[in-house]
Parts: structure tokens; C-alpha cells; sequence
């Protein structure tokens, strides 16, 4: 999709809805489904340590695996792909990495990322593995919805799952040990519009100041 044809910011979170039900003919190319997930990892995270990891399940027999595994949801078997969005539990160990590349770019001084460093290598790596946890699936978040954003803007759409059997996806994926399965997204074509839904008003999820 062109940049002139692109919609504008709020159109695109306008309708952006979780749909169900997608056209199984269109599959995405790999060089586009890689541009998605690179303007999804613009995301925020903590440290800017992007502790999130993608498997892109899109071969058909995969698929059909993961079918039973995600409670037969027929859009696993219709959409282009489902993306595995999962947790790197060492992604700290990614840190001198990162921070290297931002000290090259002209980002931070060799002393800031000296600092980030350590704090990456000592304090991340030394949490409770609930708090790790809590940090990998806060990022995990973050990510997923700029990937639904980002598929929206170009055209796709989306179905975020929780519901999976986590423990069977691990093992029938071989999913290393170190990484946190958080959801799956299915991504597509639609076939027909997505249901509509309500959200709640402002007064009953916004406060000011003080809770009341």
C-alpha cells in the first residue's frame, strides 16, 4: 500500500476490529508480512529491550495443526497466517546488543550505554521470575496492538487469542523453554465485517485526580 493511499491515524483505529472470518485465497508475501512486523516493533518497551518474539505459522499443514490446539476457531484455518507473540524470558541478554546499536547511531554516549547495560545484565536478570513475567507480557501487549494497527493501516485484519491450550502450542511447536507463549493473532483478509461492539462511556473507565 502506498503512503498516498494509506488511512489516516484515526480511520485506522476506527476499524480496527477482531474478525473472525477471513478469505483463505489471500495470503500476505513474506517481504509485506515482514514490514508489518518491523513497524510493529517500533512499539515502546521497557529499557527499549524488546523482549518480544514472533513465530509467523503459515504453511496450511502447521496450521492445521495449530487448529485443535486453538479450540477449532475456523479463522486459524482461513487467515494468511497466526502469529505466535511470545516473551523471551532472558531478553535482557539482548541489552549490550541493543544498546550498542543505539550508542553507533549516534543515540547515547558510550558512558549511558555502559549504564544501560548494567542494568540490563544485573537488575532485569536478577527480578523474580513473576515480576520477568509481568515485563514480558506488558511489552507482549504493547506490541500485539501496533501489529493490529500496523495490518489495519495496510489493508488486513486481525483477531488477537488468548484462547489456546498454551501448554500444547509449546510442545507441538517445540517452542524453547526461555520463551513465554502470550497470545496468537490471526491475520487476513476479511470475508465478511466484523461484529459490531460497544465500548463502555468515558465516565465509567476514566477519573480524574482521584478514583470515585
Amino acid at each position: 500500500m502506498s503512503t498516498l493511499t494509506k488511512p489516516d491515524f484515526h480511520t485506522v483505529v476506527a476499524e480496527r476490529h477482531s474478525v473472525r472470518a477471513y478469505d483463505p485465497t489471500v495470503k500476505i508475501p513474506r517481504e509485506e508480512m515482514e514490514e508489518i512486523l518491523k513497524e510493529a516493533s517500533l512499539a515502546p518497551s521497557s529499557s527499549n529491550l524488546q523482549p518480544w518474539r514472533f513465530l509467523v505459522i503459515d504453511k496450511p499443514e502447521l496450521l492445521e495443526k495449530l487448529h485443535p490446539i486453538a479450540n477449532n476457531q475456523a479463522h486459524v484455518l482461513q487467515a494468511s497466517a497466526v502469529i505466535a507473540v511470545l516473551g523471551d524470558m532472558k531478553w535482557y541478554e539482548k541489552g549490550e546488543k541493543i544498546y550498542t546499536m543505539s550508542q553507533e547511531a549516534g543515540y547515547m554516549t558510550e558512558e549511558v550505554k555502559q549504564r544501560f547495560i548494567y542494568t540490563a545484565e544485573n537488575i532485569y536478570a536478577g527480578m523474580d521470575k513473576d515480576v520477568k513475567e509481568s515485563i514480558v507480557d506488558v511489552d507482549a501487549g504493547l506490541i500485539s496492538m501496533q501489529l493490529m494497527l500496523v495490518a489495519r493501516a495496510r489493508g488486513y485484519d486481525t483477531v488477537p487469542m488468548g484462547g489456546y491450550d498454551k501448554e500444547k502450542f509449546v510442545e507441538a511447536f517445540q517452542i524453547p523453554s526461555q520463551y513465554r507463549s502470550v497470545m496468537l493473532i490471526a491475520i487476513g483478509k476479511a470475508a465478511s465485517p466484523a461484529r459490531p461492539t460497544v465500548r463502555l462511556p468515558l465516565e465509567d473507565i476514566a477519573f480524574w485526580n482521584e478514583m470515585n
